[in-house]
């Protein structure tokens, strides 16, 4: 009994373009590789200390609260960007911060785009002026509570977005948020120095 030999045929030759993308396709793969292995070395190189914000300074200019429940009251803030990177310069933008007193969003601090030169910083004096503020019954307790302690509260919440561009090597974008209590003392404005910053603890 004679076995029939099954057909031979030549495997099939895999198609020029296939190759071509597949050369392609392994190039950019490589590209890529090496630009990210680029970036992040310059990112070493240029030591990178990330972009803060913070409140360097404030002052209670005015905190007056009348019989009929209503609150007027002005702040003085200085609030400074800091680039501590001596290699590259920094932008910032959107810089909005909220001003809080009593759970109630009385003033908004808010800055256009800016630029922070290597090693240097940018203060803004803000002047926020809240009021006539009606006061709740609950509301009107906390401030008497405030008044008789001599000591005022405010929260202050917000954030920023910060960007290092480092010659081709691209850019570098940082959000620097804040959330703090700023204190005062009420009989003479005072600020009482806390901790203010977006860098973290």
């Amino acid at each position: 009994m004679t076995t029939r030999k099954k057909p031979h045929h030549p495997p099939e030759k895999t198609h020029f373009l296939w190759w071509c993308a597949a050369i392609i396709c392994s190039i950019l793969t490589l590209a890529v590789i090496i630009a990210g292995i680029v970036i992040f070395v310059g990112y070493i190189v240029i030591h990178p200390r990330i972009p803060i914000i913070s409140v360097v300074n404030a002052h209670l200019n005015r905190f007056q609260f009348d019989m009929g429940g209503v609150l007027v009251t002005q702040v003085s803030i200085d609030v400074r960007s800091e680039n501590d990177n001596s290699k590259a310069h920094a932008s910032f933008s959107r810089l909005n911060l909220t001003l809080i007193f009593d759970d109630m969003e009385i003033a908004h601090l808010v800055a256009g785009p800016y630029e922070v030169r290597k090693n240097d910083s940018v203060v803004f004096n803000f002047l926020p002026t809240a009021g006539p503020i009606p006061l709740d019954m609950n509301q009107q307790r906390d401030v008497d509570v405030a008044i008789n302690e001599d000591l005022i509260k405010f929260g202050l919440k917000g954030d920023a977005k910060a960007r290092w561009r480092v010659g081709p090597l691209g850019s570098f974008g940082f959000q620097c948020h804040l959330d703090c209590q700023l204190k005062f003392h009420r009989s003479n404005g005072s600020y009482i120095p806390k901790r203010c910053t977006s860098k973290a603890k």
